[in-house]
Order: structure tokens, then C-alpha cells, then sequence
């Protein structure tokens, strides 16, 4: 048996297949990474007009009863509790260490928490959040539920002639929907830096509902590959890349993350896993030695992940996390941790590719303007 036939599919395999996708392994499922029309054209498609995503190899799970908030709380950095009605929030599960397991979205919908987490984790997601908080509250897992992401700033267009009221929705919130007896849950977010939606719905309503998308004129299928430049240019962490179990919060540049509330005085600040290291980072009583930062290249030359990076000395003071050939921003840009003396924006580095010194600089995030709906 091949590895291709142990992959699993999604609610929309057989619609990738048929649009001559460019099937590849990722996350334990057999995902379309380009369609015909290519990686760059896709990119492109999505900053402009309106690109159709499958994102349904995530994990989505219910967090149900009255503790459900606080627990969670326990578990993250991250305000949960103080979440109002179909708003929603990025969190951070995180080891004893302060270590990321995983990154991810949750809402709070009133009658649960919904979390949505990454596709590679979940199973372990599920297995720890049972192991911390399963005895204060009910722990759902919906992994066989489709999840589709429609992003650029013709998608709120595009997708209102199908669901009505998806346009008064502003970033980061959520509304529940229905379509054709089917139901929905609807978020105005994204991994794009763009405008966008993505939607949550039974597997059995998931074909018909991205062929009513792709009927509508201003939208495309997009693969993983674009998927991937998109949320580089935007400056978004690629879990197992850019953040995992070895990096911190704050050592990932994702203090923002971190409300307030959960971090100095008050009842709710720490009491998360790692909170001591995490918050001696935060407050420079340990500081982080390392930091991720953005660079773009000097050099028309692409710098991609686990290229060392090096001082004018020649002293490795860092690596690449992530990076390539921007579309929109027409240039190498990357994602890397360094020495936290060389994080400060303008700093020259040089990008070690087959031996020879790339000069990149210290870039301010995203790389290309966010242009999220806000109201």
C-alpha cells in the first residue's frame, strides 16, 4: 500500500480531483496544493478578488457547561472568560515550560466555546485539553465536521449573495447560519491578511456549498502553496515552523496575544502552564534570548527555512523559520529567530544559501498591509 492511500480525504476530495489539483500530503491528508492555474496566479487571485480555501483537515471541538470558560482559561495566556457573545479570540496552548502546543481560534458562542486548532496537533490538542480540564467541563470533539476559508476583499461579495447578514460582520466575530437545512457557523477571520470569512459545516453539506461559491464570479480555488505565501507576506506563524513546544509566547513575538488581564496583578493574571518563565520574559526580569523577527532579502535570492543566519563576523546568530520569493511584496521576505541584540528592525544580517552571504535586513511585520475588515 502506498503512503498516498493511507492519507485521509476531506468532504471535498473528489471536487480537487476534479478541478486538476495538485494533490500532497500534509497532515495526515491528501490536500490540494495548486490548481492549474498556479501558485502565484492563485496568490494573487485572493488579494484581489476572492479565493476558496479547504481548511477542513483542522480540528474543530466544543467546550460545553458553565466552567467551560474558565477552564480553558487555565490552560492559555489568553483572556477567555472576559470573550463577549460571537466574538472571537487567538489563543495559545502552552506546555509546563511555556512551550507553544499548539496555536489556535476560539469563540465564544454562548451555549459553548468553539475551538478551532491545526490539523497536524489535534488529536494530541484534544488528548491534552481532556487531561487538564476534562473534569470541568464537556469536551466535543467535531473533527468530522468540513471547514472552508473564503478570503479577499471581493469575499464578503461573494459569500452574502449565499448566506444574507455575513456583511455585517466585522473582524475576529462570528454569527451562526443555515443553508439548505444545513447548519453553519461563520467567522470574519483569517490566515491571509486579508478580508475573509471562514465557515464551519457538516461534511455532507461541504460539496455543494464550495460548488455554490466557485459559481460565484469573483471567486477561485486556492491551494496549500498560496495558502502558505499569503500568510508569509502577513507576517502569521506556520505552526511546526515558526512556533512550537521549543518557543515561548514572547520569545515568538506574540506578546499581543496576551491580554492584560492575564498578565500583571489582578486575580486572572498567570496561572497559565510556564506562567513564571513566560511572565519573567514579559516583564525583562529573564529576558527572551532569542526573538522572531521578519527579514527581507537585499538580494534577489530566496532564503527558505533552517538557513543559518550570520553576523558581519561570520558568527551564526540565528535561522529561518520560514520564507520565499513574495508575490505581492515582490521580494524574499522570511520569518527567523535571532539572537534577541539583533532583532531591532533595520539590523543587517546574512543569510547563509549553499555557502554564500545573503544580505537581509530586520523587516517590521506584516510585510504587506493587513486589510482586515474592522467596521
Amino acid at each position: 500500500m502506498s503512503a498516498t492511500e493511507n492519507l485521509l480525504t476531506t468532504p471535498l476530495n473528489a471536487l480537487h480531483l476534479e478541478l486538476g489539483a495538485r494533490m500532497v500530503p500534509f497532515a495526515g491528508y491528501n490536500m490540494p496544493v495548486q490548481y492549474p492555474a498556479g501558485l502565484v496566479a492563485e496568490h494573487r487571485h485572493t488579494r484581489t478578488a476572492a479565493g476558496l480555501f479547504d481548511v477542513s483537515h483542522m480540528g474543530q471541538l466544543r467546550l460545553i457547561g458553565p466552567d467551560a470558560a474558565a477552564a480553558f482559561e487555565s490552560l492559555m495566556p489568553v483572556d477567555v472568560i472576559g470573550l463577549g457573545l460571537n466574538k472571537q479570540r487567538y489563543g495559545l496552548l502552552l506546555n509546563d515550560e511555556g512551550g507553544i502546543i499548539d496555536d489556535l481560534m476560539f469563540v465564544n458562542r454562548g451555549e459553548d466555546i468553539f475551538v478551532i486548532v491545526n490539523g497536524a496537533c489535534k488529536h494530541g490538542d484534544l488528548a491534552h485539553i481532556q487531561a487538564r480540564i476534562g473534569g470541568r467541563c464537556t469536551i466535543e470533539p467535531q473533527f468530522d465536521r468540513a471547514l472552508l476559508a473564503l478570503q479577499g476583499p471581493q469575499a464578503v461579495t461573494a459569500l452574502a449573495r449565499l448566506l444574507p447578514g455575513v456583511e455585517q460582520l466585522v473582524f475576529m466575530t462570528g454569527m451562526p447560519s443555515t443553508w439548505e437545512g444545513a447548519d453553519l457557523y461563520i467567522t470574519r477571520s483569517g490566515y491571509t491578511g486579508e478580508d475573509g470569512f471562514e465557515i464551519s459545516l457538516p461534511a455532507s453539506a461541504a460539496d455543494a456549498f464550495a460548488r455554490a461559491l466557485l459559481v460565484q464570479p469573483e471567486v477561485k480555488p486556492i491551494g496549500l502553496g498560496a495558502r502558505n505565501s499569503l500568510r508569509l507576506e502577513a507576517g502569521l506563524c506556520l505552526y511546526g515552523n515558526d512556533i512550537d513546544t521549543t518557543t515561548t509566547p514572547v520569545e515568538a513575538n506574540l506578546n499581543w496575544a496576551m491580554q492584560k488581564v492575564r498578565r500583571t496583578g489582578g486575580a486572572r493574571a498567570g496561572g497559565f502552564p510556564g506562567a513564571d518563565k513566560v511572565l519573567a520574559q514579559l516583564d525583562g526580569a529573564q529576558p527572551a534570548q532569542r526573538l522572531r523577527v521578519g527579514l527581507i532579502g537585499l538580494e534577489r535570492v530566496p532564503v527558505r527555512e533552517h538557513v543559518e543566519l550570520h553576523n558581519a563576523e561570520g558568527q551564526k546568530i540565528g535561522e529561518v523559520t520560514s520564507g520565499l520569493l513574495a508575490p505581492t511584496a515582490d521580494k524574499p521576505v522570511a520569518l527567523a529567530y535571532v539572537q534577541a541584540e539583533y532583532a531591532a528592525v533595520g539590523t543587517r544580517l546574512n543569510a547563509m544559501v549553499r555557502g554564500k552571504a545573503v544580505p537581509m535586513a530586520v523587516s517590521p511585520l506584516p510585510f504587506v498591509p493587513n486589510r482586515y475588515h474592522r467596521g
